[in-house]
């Protein structure tokens, strides 16, 4: 595996910071750097690469306009100097965003994020069903899907509970969209808000079903979920 990088920023130095961080990752080639963001659009358009690093606030154009005006996106770790740029990450769909000045152990958990993404995309049919990746708080998120107890509709929204932990997962995803990301053996669609991982059923009892500490309405398809629940 080998990604294709390109850095856009109007900072001589903070791109000097981006080339020596990628030289020390083997799997990151950086094709080319621009210090103006309209001619780094315009190779964007005509050259496909694997991660863009991009700055937000560039006198020309701004990252974030930049990255819209792409059919074709890379994955995006933004890079800038500003905090109130994150919900446009968001909405995005950036891998990461990284505050100037830019460390390099910050950079690496950024450059693990791409990689692992990345192999999701485009792994085979042998390895699909492990993870699940998600944008959330204006990063993306990797959740093992072994760890999911069950998944709660909130109109656009979803919320991911996982075992272990207190504060579930919220992500801007339609129930039905993260349903297609699940293997169908091991998650059953329990209600129109709540599917729910098989193996942390507990009992079914009066349109109910119970988990380790948490009781779930089952939907009036009841009949149906009980012949699909004992298949």
């Amino acid at each position: 595996m080998q990604l294709k990088c390109v850095a856009i920023d109007d900072e001589p130095l903070a791109l000097q910071i981006i080339e020596k961080y990628v030289a020390e990752y083997p799997v990151l080639t950086l094709v080319n750097t621009f210090e103006d963001a309209i001619s780094g659009g315009e190779y964007l358009k005509l050259n496909k690469v694997d991660v863009l690093f991009i700055d937000i606030n560039m006198p020309d154009i701004t990252g974030i306009d930049l990255v819209k005006s792409l059919a074709d996106k890379p994955m995006i770790i933004f890079t800038t100097a500003y905090k109130n740029y994150a919900y446009e990450g968001y909405e995005l769909e950036a891998v990461d965003y990284l505050l100037k000045p830019i460390n390099n152990l910050r950079f690496g958990t950024a450059v693990q994020k791409a990689i692992g993404y990345y192999q999701y995309k485009h792994a085979d049919t042998a390895n699909e069903g492990d993870f699940l990746y998600v944008h959330s708080e204006y990063r993306l998120i990797k959740i093992n899907i072994k760890d999911i107890e069950y998944i709660e509709s909130m109109q656009d929204y979803i919320k991911i509970h996982m075992l272990g932990v207190a504060k579930p997962v919220l992500t801007l995803m339609p129930l039905k969209s993260v349903i297609e990301k699940l293997p169908a053996s091991k998650f059953i669609r329990i209600h129109r808000s709540f599917v729910v991982a098989r193996d942390q059923i507990r009992s079914i009892h009066n349109r109910k079903i119970k988990l380790t500490d948490i009781e779930l309405p089952v939907g009036t398809n009841y009949t149906d979920f009980i012949k699909e629940w004992h298949k």
